[in-house]
């Protein structure tokens, strides 16, 4: 088994290197279950939780990015440390490149890297990041490209909760986002009053 994991890395490694592929996966074992990880050339392009479907994932990606997609644990190596690292609390932020390719438009784009401004820690609204996006009457059109993030935890919208209060909605559960503005040590003012 060992040298079939050999051989098919030094298949992909050899693929990489002649640009022969589009994303590389693997998944990494966090607090919050499993993670699957997708990487491009240009970075970090999808984060699916436990609960997303694997081949449903690649499918996606595979659509939106080209079809030669691998599995690969040096490709993603960057990424799952890092992702390891933030949810046992032993790194505070973010190195690796985000590529957000999946993301379809312009205003999408604006939309997640308004939430990447938003400091560990702290919480925005969604209004404040469509003001941030450059569009602020466009509230719910924020709260959608917000939950089509391809890479939660690193493109933060779990900072993003709304103006009436509470947590709102998450993807990976209101229990994950609850996890991860803890772990950040948003306040509970800031949490949406939650205590649990």
């Amino acid at each position: 088994m060992r040298l079939k994991q050999e051989f098919l890395e030094r298949i992909s490694d050899e693929a990489i290197g002649h640009r022969l592929v589009d994303a590389w996966f693997s998944s990494v074992a966090t607090p919050l279950g499993r993670l699957l990880v997708v990487a491009t050339p240009k970075g970090l392009c999808r984060i699916a939780f436990d609960s997303e479907s694997e081949d449903r994932v690649l499918e996606q990606v595979a659509a939106g990015l080209g079809p030669r997609i691998v599995a690969s644990e040096k490709g993603t190596e960057a990424a799952r440390a890092e992702l390891q690292a933030y949810l046992e609390g032993d790194l505070s932020s973010f190195e690796t490149p985000v590529d957000l390719s999946l993301v379809r438009t312009p205003f999408g784009r604006r939309v997640l890297r308004a939430a990447q401004r938003i400091p560990r820690g702290r919480v925005a609204t969604y209004t404040t990041v469509a003001s941030r996006a450059r569009n602020p009457r466009a509230v719910r059109a924020t709260g959608s490209a917000l939950g089509r993030n391809p890479v939660p935890i690193v493109v933060p919208c779990h900072r993003v909760v709304p103006s009436a209060g509470g947590l709102g909605n998450y993807a990976g559960g209101v229990h994950i986002k609850e996890f991860l503005l803890r772990l950040e040590g948003a306040s509970e003012a800031d949490r949406g009053g939650c205590t649990t």
